[in-house]
């Protein structure tokens, strides 16, 4: 059985993790396209509901839905990636030739750093929505998110830049996408990766939530009304947050110390946790548009709202067609969307 690469989508790559197992090559690609297909479906639930949200106001969108629009470019470009990392594991050899080991290699560290900026973003921007919100209003944060936006992908172009520069294809008894650094240059790289685009993020994440649920306490002890259920709701929500990022990036960082080290064996329980680090990562493209959006309660109105002027467009097509709209058609094609959850 043929060698393969498992690499984790958010790291740089660096550590390689040779599998030889047949069901892995087959669970792999499979939980891939799960993951692709849900991943595509979500994220262009939210695009929809944003965009429609946006031409429905009439207005500039709100910071926070230009943060979200922003997070789920990210993830579906990130999301485009995990195809060709399918197929190399699935033939077990990078087949794609030495620009696109370049290229992939350096959109899916471009990619996932971006996104997890954006969360940064979506956190501090939150807070000053919360806690300063005449701040935010004098400063005209919307006018300025959306060059805030483009200034994400600056770092995260820079942390994947080494990416196009020192990816390598390698021939041994396969063909391999593989990093070309020494193994100092790997653990500046791995320090670099880690601080910028786990440690930090994460710590800003953490420090604005905290500072939203102290806001809240502070509000509801001076008798604010409603004030608890809604502490309630975002102590739940930031803790699920900050939760399911630490859950779905940390494995990653943590296998590619242990390969910067030197310590990455090639034992079964090794494989495994390799495995299910590369699907938590590549899973956080998907977990991104549940946590940050559809627990939105407006997002779901909204999202519900677009499923009925979708069905009444439908309608009203099916009526004005003279083959499609007489009551014996008609009628089942109502009950049959209805009793498979259709928006009615």
């Amino acid at each position: 059985m043929a060698d393969f690469e498992v690499q984790p989508v958010n790291t740089s790559g660096i550590g390689v993790v040779r599998v030889g197992d047949g069901v892995i090559m087959v669970l792999v690609p499979t939980l891939d396209a799960l993951i692709l297909v849900t991943g595509l479906l979500g994220h262009s639930l939210v695009i929809s509901v944003l965009t429609g949200r946006r031409r429905k106001d009439g207005q500039p969108p709100h910071s926070t839905d230009t943060l979200l629009l922003a997070l789920s470019a990210a993830d579906l470009l990130l999301l485009l990636c995990l195809p060709f990392h399918t197929a190399a594991i699935a033939l077990g050899y990078w087949p794609f030739g030495s620009f696109l080991c370049k290229a992939i290699s350096f959109l899916g560290v471009a990619c996932s750093g971006a996104s997890v900026f954006t969360l940064a973003a979506l956190a501090v921007t939150r807070y000053l929505t919360v806690v300063h919100p005449a701040w935010a209003y004098r400063s005209r944060m919307r006018q300025h998110i959306k060059l805030t936006v483009v200034l994400l992908w600056a770092p995260a172009t820079a942390l994947a830049a080494p990416q196009f520069a020192f990816r390598t294809v390698s021939s041994s008894s396969a063909v391999y996408c593989f990093a070309f650094l020494s193994d100092f240059s790997q653990l500046l790289y791995s320090i670099a990766i880690f601080l910028c685009a786990f440690a930090l993020p994460l710590g800003v994440i953490v420090l604005m939530y905290a500072k939203i649920y102290c806001f809240l306490r502070h509000a509801q002890r001076l008798g604010a009304p409603r004030m608890e259920r809604y502490q309630s709701q975002v102590t739940h929500t930031s803790a699920l947050l900050v939760l399911g990022f630490t859950l779905l990036w940390l494995p990653s960082y943590a296998l590619m110390f242990t390969f910067v080290g030197g310590k990455g064996g090639a034992t079964a329980s090794h494989r495994a946790l390799a495995v299910l680090a590369r699907l938590l990562a590549s899973s956080a493209a998907v977990v991104n548009p549940v946590l940050y959006v559809f627990m939105s309660k407006k997002f779901r109105r909204d999202l519900a709202a677009l499923g009925r002027g979708r069905w009444a467009d439908c309608r009203s097509f099916l009526i004005g067609c003279p083959h499609v709209c007489s009551p014996d058609t008609v009628q089942p094609f109502e009950l049959d969307t209805t009793s498979q959850g259709g928006p009615d």
